[in-house]
């Protein structure tokens, strides 16, 4: 190998380096361990909120308390709440797509550019071969 191959490998391994770093900060933003907790957080919110106005309209109805609300105020409600919670995630899966997206378009570049230099070698070589 000589020691221009050698240059060009190493930028190469460097701009590789680079990529993947770039990679791992773009997954962090979109959702790393930070997201995953918070989703979970949001999660157990929703599920405690339409569990209290159940249980309100519940005991409401058996007479073993007053509520304010009326139940069906209180349906709607909860029919809100699930409806937010749909919204967010089609949100969040939006944004899983996008990255899907990205990485699949980088993938096909590189190809590409994989394909290209393939192609050079191979002219190369039979230009080596003909002489």
């Amino acid at each position: 190998m000589t020691e221009d191959e050698v240059k060009a490998l190493q930028s190469e391994l460097a701009q590789f380096q680079q990529e993947k770093e770039q990679i791992k900060s773009v997954i962090g933003t979109i959702g790393g361990n930070t997201t995953s907790r918070q989703d979970g957080i949001i999660s157990t919110i929703f599920v405690v909120m339409i569990s209290l106005l159940f249980l309100i309209d519940l005991l409401h109805l058996l007479n073993l308390i007053h509520s304010p609300l009326p139940p069906l105020f209180s349906l709607q409600i909860g029919v809100l709440l699930v409806s937010i919670k749909i919204i967010w995630m089609m949100h969040k899966q939006m944004k899983v797509e996008h990255f899907q997206f990205w990485i699949l378009n980088s993938i096909e570049f590189r190809i590409n550019d994989i394909a290209k230099k393939q192609k050079r070698m191979e002219e190369m070589l039979k230009a080596r071969l003909t002489e």
